[in-house]
């Protein structure tokens, strides 16, 4: 069991005691006296031994706390990246090359070490993820300085290392941080390779959103790789191979002079719009046939931006503002209520 499954398994024990209040308020069930008893212990044991084993959040109250824990661990992980670069750039010119490589060599070994102890001494790892992101840091700076000292020409190869030594903090230590550290610098890389191989720059992949697809397929892909001990993986991969997707065709329905197609932009824009629109929906559906609710949700945000852009070309320069927005609401209202039949419908199918 993961932690994740352990935060799962009290929520579920929590859920479950509110909704038996529920039900013996109303008057539906009443448990006798010993089974309840022998519930109450088996749940509190379960929880306690949950708590022990994986420092879980069994109330609500504790949750909230653990959100807070983690946005400031984000936040603490980012300034300490920030304090580590400045540090280095402040003192550098005193150093000799023999003293900054050493410096520059060490300080991500004494970051993973640092990571280490952290993850074995706290079971929550939010120390461990905030030293593991400056471990990153400290590992892209490494490779950055190096190439300054030795004046190696930048390459977008820098990506591939810095992916896997992220790659390798995550899956050791189970940190979604530094996924997603990965998952950007294996974006990165694909992207400008991609970029490239059509003859641009490779720092200006990013010229053309096209280079970004590539790295998205991978993305969405890995997850069927099976995650047993990370099971809460596999979503941060699919969020990140689907922006990959949604954000280029976006830019390119609106400004189809950076695509590669080499026809005129009207009908570059048209045909990334109608690609949006089908890309969504099939999101949308098989997020909600598979029970993935993050596809479902992406899918749902950028139908609905895709065709708030299209209203806005198309009526925002000759319609009055108020009448405008009203449109906007009341389609807003509609699509409310076709999800609603859609829902209505997938619970019906349930049943």
């Amino acid at each position: 069991m993961s932690q994740a499954d352990a935060q799962k398994r009290a929520d579920r024990i929590r859920a479950f005691r509110e909704e038996l209040q529920t039900l013996e308020a109303e008057g539906i069930l009443a448990l006798p006296d010993e089974q309840k008893q022998r519930v109450t212990r088996h749940h509190e044991d379960t929880l306690r031994r949950l708590a022990q084993s994986f420092d879980i959040d069994t109330t609500e109250a504790q949750k909230q706390m653990s959100w807070g824990m983690r946005i400031a661990s984000f936040l603490g992980a980012l300034a300490l990246c920030a304090s580590v670069y400045l540090f280095f750039y402040r003192f550098w010119g005193f150093f000799g090359t023999a003293a900054q490589v050493a410096l520059v060599v060490a300080a991500p070994l004494l970051a993973v070490l640092a990571t280490e102890l952290a993850a074995r001494r706290e079971r929550t790892l939010y120390i461990a993820g905030v030293v593991g992101l400056v471990a990153f840091g400290c590992f892209v700076l490494d490779l950055v300085v190096l190439g300054t000292v030795f004046n190696i020409a930048p390459s977008p190869r820098a990506f591939l290392p810095w992916a896997a030594f992220g790659f390798i903090l995550a899956y050791t230590y189970g940190l979604r941080i530094l996924l997603t550290a990965g998952i950007l610098s294996l974006a990165g890389w694909l992207s400008a390779t991609m970029g490239t191989w059509s003859g641009c720059y490779w720092l200006s992949f990013g010229e053309r959103p096209e280079n970004f697809f590539p790295a998205a397929l991978v993305l969405v892909l890995i997850p069927f790789v099976p995650h047993r001990s990370y099971r809460d993986f596999p979503p941060i991969y699919r969020i990140f191979g689907l922006l990959g997707v949604f954000l280029p065709i976006l830019v390119l329905a609106n400004w189809g002079d950076v695509s590669y197609l080499r026809f005129p932009n009207a009908r570059v824009e048209a045909l990334y719009q109608i690609a949006g629109f089908a890309v969504a929906g099939v999101a949308v559906w098989l997020g909600i046939r598979a029970r993935l609710r993050e596809v479902t949700n992406l899918g749902c945000v950028f139908f609905v931006i895709y065709l708030y852009t299209k209203f806005f070309d198309w009526w925002w320069d000759w319609m009055p503002k108020y009448l405008f927005f009203f449109i906007l609401g009341s389609i807003a209202v509609g699509l409310l209520l076709l999800l609603r039949q859609l829902r209505a419908q997938s619970a019906k199918e349930a049943r």
